[in-house]
């Protein structure tokens, strides 16, 4: 008696914003490569929110028509619009669900203070976390959590630089306050060098932004970097097991 096959996994959708830079795409698409290459058996599909086709809504749709099941894979950084709506709506349908955004996550902050290394961040230095900013609630406190954790890798504090060391400030490019610059300038106010962490998945506008904010240094955005790979294939398994 033969024994029945078993049915294959959920398409993995890893779905993000879109953009127009191509350094951008490049990044984004090699995070979903690299998934696909740690899970050789995994069919690996890309969508966007916009800027970018195909959106997401009809990657899923085309899944479900195939008869396979969809698991979307936000490649955004925490809870916001896109997540709560445009990916929301998508998965609203019999054989499709949504993971939970990148961040918050120990492997973001363990990126970022090497992302900080390599710009040859100074214990001196005041830094500034830079992240794109929603006007979501629940977006913010992830930021916030990003940065707690990634002062205490850096042994600093969270605040203004001060007598006691050169400080990490939080800055938004857009939803929440305060902006990037404000931070920048708020960071500076010590008279110490001021480093950008770019909290950001890949160039595009946000990082445009940052770069014009007149810190020192920026340091290069989260992307590529295989542990973004392993960060994706964790959440598609984690909304896999409900």
């Amino acid at each position: 008696m033969s024994g029945r096959t078993a049915p294959p996994a959920p398409v993995l959708v890893g779905c993000s914003h879109g953009t127009d830079d191509r350094d951008g795409r490049v990044a984004i698409a090699s995070i979903l490569a690299d998934a696909a290459t740690l899970r050789g058996d995994l069919d690996v599909r890309e969508a966007f929110v916009d800027v970018q086709t195909p959106e997401v809504a009809d990657v899923v749709a085309g899944a479900l028509e195939e008869g396979l099941e969809a698991v979307v894979v936000p490649l955004l950084l925490s809870v916001g619009f896109h997540v709560q709506v445009d990916i929301a709506a998508a998965t609203d349908r019999p054989g499709a669900r949504a993971a939970a955004p990148l961040g918050p996550d120990d492997a973001l902050v363990a990126i970022l203070a090497d992302r900080l290394a390599e710009a040859g961040l100074r214990d001196d230095d005041a830094v500034v976390l830079a992240a794109a900013g929603s006007s979501v609630p629940a977006a913010a406190l992830a930021v916030e959590e990003v940065a707690r954790g990634l002062a205490a890798r850096l042994g600093r504090h969270l605040g203004a630089p001060d007598a006691s060391g050169g400080g990490l400030v939080v800055g938004y490019g857009a939803g929440a306050s305060p902006r990037v610059p404000e931070a920048v300038a708020t960071a500076r106010s010590s008279g110490r060098r001021v480093v950008v962490a770019s909290y950001l998945l890949a160039p595009g506008y946000f990082l445009d932004r940052v770069l014009e904010a007149g810190a020192d240094v920026v340091a290069a955005p989260l992307a590529p970097d295989p542990r973004l790979a392993e960060l994706v294939l964790r959440r598609y398994d984690e909304a896999r097991a409900g």
